[in-house]
């Protein structure tokens, strides 16, 4: 019998989950085959969670409007004809075609990583926070790219306003209810703009708390915020901020936030608890242990069909990727040096529709078909300030406020994988229109086993009395 063609995935996020469905559906005869030891095609995905995370549902995630386990996809629901690996991926050797995997397992039994064979290989690990050596930073920031720091951001929020309620000191009860964010773009100011809005209602219930006590801060190193949806969006955004009394600091940047004060370059310093860093992401690491042509920001170079460029039978595509836009032209430069090629926006538009290109032209080069550029008409971009209030621009026409927000809320339900998960999404948000916000901190779930550890060290032991 002959050996299937083994395609390996590296990454289980928007392009890693979306670029599996597709070949899982382009490819449903090949893996009927692989899995009756006929040959056909094998699919492996790899990641260190056993979820995509939809990410512009983090906000909503971080101020009650959503469940948290509605925000993540289950790779093994969504992908059952795929082979799904829990680990990370910590060397990829392209000459002998194989990865090295680390997992619970081997990490548990003090084994070797997994050694994981391929014919093609995906490359979509997807990107980190990208930190500054600002001092303290590492110390008492908070990120916002996973689910898990959305509901820690949730709590500790909660929990500032538990602290300032009971605290006798003022110094202690303003740096509790100071809040500082990092970063203009979607994560910080959806972030900001969602839990203000939390925090804001959740005062109602503290006797000794008003609104207006809540300080919000948001630092932008740049003189826009919000880019993607343009600069008349971007300004309406701002004024929306600043009319509740959220503090926009443009053309700002945080030198220290050491002993839980931020100052910055301003001369301004801000005792606070609650410093969120959302000033952009890099390239993840495992690109540099793969000997493979990288850019000058640390992504893959890659062609416009989505193989990386120069290496056969390897894809990309998504914030690891360097994709050229042939949308964009650019003028030849007047001292006739070579222009630099755009590439497409580390975004999750552009993400989803890589995905399903690169998939395409998978499927393709198996059959020994041609490929086909990946080209993309710009739809437009969308953003929520909280509940009921959003800005977007849509299709060249800009939209505010409620209208705008309906928007968010029907373009991010339209892309979420799955109507099981849509159904979901949208009975939550059916709810909420009916009943309260829940203001409930579980901080207790980052360490479950706190109590029982109490109780076991308080224990009487007979034998020793």
């Amino acid at each position: 019998m002959s050996e299937p063609r083994r395609i390996l995935v590296i990454g289980g996020g928007y392009v890693g989950m979306y670029t599996a469905l597709r070949l899982q559906r382009r490819l449903r005869g090949e893996l009927r085959r692989s899995a009756a030891g006929e040959g056909g095609v094998r699919v492996t995905v790899v990641d260190p969670e056993p979820y995509m995370t939809y990410q512009p549902f983090l906000p909503e995630a971080a101020a009650g409007s959503i469940s948290p386990r509605h925000v993540v996809v289950p790779l093994r629901r969504v992908l059952p004809r795929c082979q799904i690996v829990v680990g990370e991926a910590t060397d990829i050797d392209h000459e002998k075609r194989v990865a090295s995997v680390r997992t619970l397992a081997t990490v548990e039994e003090g084994a070797d990583d997994l050694r994981l064979d391929y014919d093609e290989l995906v490359l979509a690990p997807g990107s980190i926070s990208r930190t500054l050596p600002v001092p303290g930073l590492a110390e008492h920031g908070i990120g916002f790219k996973t689910v898990e720091e959305a509901i820690g951001l949730r709590n500790h929020v909660l929990e500032q306003l538990d602290i300032a309620s009971s605290s006798r000191e003022p110094e202690v009860r303003d740096a509790a209810l100071t809040f500082v964010f990092v970063g203009g773009g979607y994560a910080g100011v959806e972030a900001l703009a969602e839990l203000e809005d939390m925090a804001r209602y959740a005062c109602r219930y503290y006797h000794n708390i008003e609104p207006h006590d809540l300080r919000f801060l948001l630092v932008e190193a740049t003189d826009r915020i919000l880019p993607e949806v343009g600069e008349e969006m971007g300004g309406y955004a701002i004024r929306e901020l600043r009319a509740r009394n959220i503090d926009v600091r443009l053309g700002t940047r945080l030198l220290s936030c050491e002993n839980r004060v931020a100052t910055l370059d301003d001369g301004s310093r801000f005792p606070t608890r609650t410093l969120v860093w959302t000033a952009g992401v890099k390239p993840h690491p495992i690109l540099a242990a793969t000997r493979l042509p990288l850019d000058s920001r640390g992504r893959l170079d890659c062609e416009p069909t989505l193989r990386v460029s120069g290496v056969d039978h390897v894809w990309a595509a998504g914030d690891a990727a360097a994709i050229p836009d042939l949308t964009v032209e650019t003028p030849a430069p007047t001292d006739g040096s070579e222009a630099p090629t755009p590439t497409c926006a580390p975004n999750a538009q552009h993400a989803v529709r890589q995905a399903r290109r690169l998939a395409d032209n998978l499927v393709a080069d198996l059959r020994g078909r041609p490929l086909t550029e990946y080209r993309h008409s710009y739809a437009g971009s969308v953003a929520s300030l909280g509940l009921h209030k959003g800005v977007a621009h849509v299709y060249g026409r800009k939209v505010k406020g409620l209208p705008a927000w309906l928007m968010h809320r029907a373009y991010h339900l339209s892309r979420v994988p799955t109507m099981n998960r849509k159904a979901r999404v949208f009975a939550e948000w059916s709810i909420a229109g009916v009943f309260k916000r829940e203001i409930v901190s579980l901080g207790s779930l980052e360490h479950p086993r706190a109590e029982f550890e109490l109780a076991a060290r308080t224990v009487r032991d007979p034998a020793k009395e």
